[in-house]
Formats: C-alpha cells, structure tokens, sequence
C-alpha cells in the first residue's frame, strides 16, 4: 500500500510541485542532497574533502528515454570532471563520480547498450585526464547483467573502472567471486531496489548474511573492495575481516550516504580509514528521494530516523 502511494506521488505533476515548494521538504532532501549545480557537487566535494572524507559524485536521473537526455547527462559528468579538476579535488581518487548505465542510454530502444558503453568511456576519459575513476552504479536487476559486461569491456582500457554488487541479489556472491580475482574495484552495498522473490533475498537476516559472505570474499580477493554500509555490525566485521586478510588501511574504503551518520563518518576516518561519502545532486531531487522510498518503503523509517 505504502508502495503504490509513494510510487503514485512520484508520478503526480501536483504532488511534485507542492512537496518540491515546501520549505520542510527542502530542508529535509538539502541533507541528502549536494544541491542541484555542478558548483554545488564541487563545494560539497571541497567541504569533505577538508574534513578528511574522500567522495562520489552522483548526478541524479536514470532510466533515460531519449538519446539526446543521455547525452546532456554525459555531458554533464565531463564538464564535472572538469571543474573537479581544477578545483584540486580530484588528483588521487579524492572526488570520484558514479554513474547509472541508464541514464547515459542503456535501456534506449535499440541500441542501449552500445550507447551507453560509448557514454561511459567519454566519462572514462574525462576521469583519467582529471586524475580519478568511475564507478558504475548499482540498479535493478534487469541491468545488472549488461552492466557487467560494459565494465569488463572497458576495463581493457579503463583498469580502475569499479562496479557495484548488492547483497540483496542472490546472483551476487557468484559475481563477487569472479571480480575478487580480476584486481576490480567492488562498490558493496545491500541494494534499496525492489525484486522478485527469484532474484533476491527478501528477509533482512538473508541480506545481512549474503553481505557477510560477498564481504568475506572481496576482502580475501585481489580486488579494492569499497564497503558501502551504515549497519554498524557490518562495518565491525568488515575491520575484522580487513585484519584477518592482511589488508593494509589504504588497500580497501568504507562508503556511506552523505547525510547519513556523519559523525561515525569522521570516526572512521579519524582512525585511519578511508572513508568515501556518496553525494547525489541535480534538479532530479524530487523524483530520486521518491523513488528510493518507493523501491523500498523501509527506507521511509530509515531516512526519518536519521534526521534525529
């Protein structure tokens, strides 16, 4: 019920323009959200960089339906690339981007995969000339598969290219056991989209334990894994692990949402960990906290409880 509602707000123009003029609303998204500028991404990027956090830049929008939508959201992370580069912020990995394959063309009609593979490696490129890497984005099930195999294409030429596994996946303990071994570096997170029984575990007792076993695999793996969790036992085991594998601070990071537990954010780092804070920003704010809560409805308690 709390789906379909948050699904059918997503969808309503009204519903858009009232919780997008609300002045609670935007107090609320500015917390999760860098801004809707690239100038916004890059001071958020320069803000946490200061504090001793590394970043990931999301610009917000997937499921592009018209090529030339795909290439103005390629174009956008080119010219982000650009301005984090001389802004000093991207030298080293510092600031990073993600990218959703189906915002730069993946599920067009046709030939998606072609065109988003070509979108990616603009990025690619725009990434090495500025001194940092891409990770694809994680999204549902349906483009995990095509996902892959971009990144296995470009890799070839792009070797820092990372991906995503979510734990949620019952596929994911298997990719993880092939991209431990290929030098890979490994966004894990347990995955927000909503999935068949088929495709994912649906308890979260299942997912925490999948997480464990993809965790234990890429810490004991060739790969950078990029451990991307809030769960505090999780972040426990993923220490223990990290010591148990001979894993130095430097060969492995901790990723957390921006606006979501700073302060262990900080602790983290302040111990000598890397700890990289996803920012998602663009004028897409609405459409991307809704659907989020839609694709899964917990998130709604878990979103609330974080601005206590």
């Amino acid at each position: 019920m709390l789906r379909r509602a948050l699904l059918a707000a997503a969808a309503s123009e009204r519903m858009h323009r009232a919780i997008t003029a609300a002045p609670q609303a935007r107090a609320i998204v500015g917390r999760y959200v860098a801004g809707e500028t690239t100038g916004d991404a890059v001071r958020a990027a320069r803000r946490l960089r200061d504090a001793g956090l590394l970043v990931s830049l999301d610009y917000l929008g997937e499921d592009t339906t018209e090529p030339h939508h795909a290439e103005a959201v390629t174009a956008e992370y080119v010219r982000l690339l650009g301005e984090l580069s001389a802004a000093g912020l991207s030298a080293g990995g510092t600031a990073e981007v993600s990218v959703k394959p189906t915002a730069v063309g993946l599920f067009l009609p046709g030939s998606g995969e072609k065109t988003a593979t070509a979108n990616i490696e603009r990025i690619c490129a725009a990434a090495r000339d500025a001194g940092t890497t891409v990770t694809l984005d994680a999204e549902n099930h349906a483009a995990i598969s095509p996902t892959l195999r971009i990144a296995s294409e470009l890799r070839a030429d792009f070797g820092d290219l990372g991906c995503v596994v979510q734990a949620r996946l019952r596929r994911s303990a298997a990719d993880c056991r092939e991209l431990a071994s290929a030098g890979a570096r490994v966004r894990l997170c347990k995955g927000a989209y909503s999935e068949p029984a088929e495709e994912a575990y649906t308890s979260r007792h299942e997912v925490d334990l999948s997480f464990a076993r993809c965790m234990r695999l890429l810490m004991n793996g060739a790969g950078y894994p990029m451990i991307a969790t809030h769960d505090p036992r999780l972040i426990e085991i993923a220490g223990a692990l990290a010591l148990l594998s001979g894993r130095s601070p430097g060969s492995f990071e901790y990723q957390m949402l921006h606006g979501i537990r700073p302060e262990e954010q900080r602790r983290l780092a302040a111990a000598g960990a890397r700890v990289r804070v996803y920012v998602p920003y663009g004028s897409d704010w609405y459409g991307y906290l809704v659907r989020r809560l839609a694709e899964r409805p917990g998130n709604l308690a878990f979103f609330l409880r974080s601005l206590r």
